[in-house]
């Protein structure tokens, strides 16, 4: 586990492979943010094919960040006037949501602002790391980020993101990965190319939750095999299972890396499905897809993000990470367990603010 160099204040990776290995989830957010992105753009690409009175209709509007309560009373935060922002330069935050599960908000391990930057035609993508230590607002604690969203959803994520790091947020949108469910039974299933653990883990997690009485769902062997809603949304969870761990009767190899390349395996195989089935079928997807956002971009927004489309795509993606490297050390002595500190807000929200608005911290 990284510590804290008391001379230096900086983190030293050059012996430590676990702090190599978060750092090079740079690959790892890749990964995501070409999921959600894909989804939000899956959306719009829909739209054009159908018309947007399928899919803009069935999106889920919600007022602006939801959260109105402005209340930071730690010393080190910022208020809402003191945040930057530009106008030529739009900041949309994309959640990737997990089931709920009784919550009235649910779980998100996938926070990304992404930045349409019109001044210098880029696509700017921000990735935090989940288990970053910050101050909550109105919550007036400290804790790791991701525990804003399930204190006060988007909103107070948003909330937090702004008081901690100095750059004004200006829209949401939210993804329900659950929604590929009923994509993927619409399609009629998917097929995919399966491996023995693959088959086993599906299996496994079919029986363990009760979706299904037969502990052997699919009976087939490995190689191609067709899908259903369900199964494939287990396919896609895939990490692995440590036996004995949340009461696991098995246990099967996996981490992270090999779940986010199953998604994109998944995702790459659904929209090659789509592109070849028939009208009625992309009709009752564009349908289902909408319900899937959840977003305060209006009706109006959608649709100049329709139209530019095709622009966006051609700007040039660049990325970046909260925290960035030398500004962060592992710290085990919190209430929230082993966290990601900041050693230095100050630099890290220059940091930020000369990736996104560039031209604000030019000499």
């Amino acid at each position: 586990m990284a510590k804290k160099n008391t001379d230096s204040n900086l983190v030293d990776i050059s012996s430590n492979t676990q702090v190599i290995k978060v750092y090079n989830k740079k690959g790892r957010a890749l990964r995501i943010v070409s999921l959600v992105l894909s989804i939000l753009f899956l959306v719009l690409g829909v739209a054009i094919i159908v018309g947007e009175r399928f899919t803009i209709g069935s999106v889920n509007f919600k007022e602006k960040k939801e959260y109105s309560d402005d209340t930071v009373k730690d010393s080190n935060s910022l208020k809402s006037d003191q945040l930057q922002s530009n106008d030529k330069i739009l900041n949309i935050m994309l959640f990737g949501e997990d089931d709920r599960q009784g919550e009235e908000y649910g779980r998100t391990d996938t926070m990304i602002l992404l930045s349409i930057d019109n001044a210098h035609k880029r696509l700017k993508l921000t990735s935090f790391q989940r288990d970053t230590y910050v101050y909550i607002p109105s919550e007036d604690r400290y804790d790791k980020i991701n525990a804003s969203y399930t204190a006060g959803g988007a909103g107070l994520s948003i909330k937090t993101i702004e008081a901690n790091f100095g750059i004004e947020i200006d829209k949401y949108a939210i993804v329900d990965f659950d929604g590929f469910k009923n994509i993927i039974n619409t399609l009629g299933g998917i097929e995919l190319e399966l491996t023995a653990d693959e088959i086993e883990y599906i299996n496994y997690q079919m029986y363990k939750n009760e979706q299904t009485e037969d502990r052997n769902t699919i009976k087939s062997g490995p190689g191609l095999v067709k899908l259903n809603g369900q199964e494939a949304l287990w396919y896609a969870r895939n990490r692995g299972l440590t036996k004995g761990e949340d009461g696991n009767e098995i246990g099967l190899n996996g981490d992270d890396w090999d779940r986010t390349s199953r998604q994109r395996k998944l995702l790459t195989k659904l929209v090659s499905d789509m592109k070849n089935a028939d009208p009625v079928k992309i009709i009752q997807i564009a349908t289902s897809i909408g319900p899937m956002i959840t977003t305060d971009l209006t009706k109006k927004d959608l649709t100049v993000l329709l139209t530019n489309a095709p622009k966006y795509l051609g700007y040039e993606v660049v990325q970046n990470y909260v925290p960035n490297q030398n500004l962060w050390y592992y710290n085990d002595d919190t209430p929230s367990g082993s966290v990601i500190e900041i050693i230095d807000m100050k630099a890290q929200r220059r940091a930020l603010g000369e990736f996104i608005l560039e031209d604000l911290y030019k000499e």
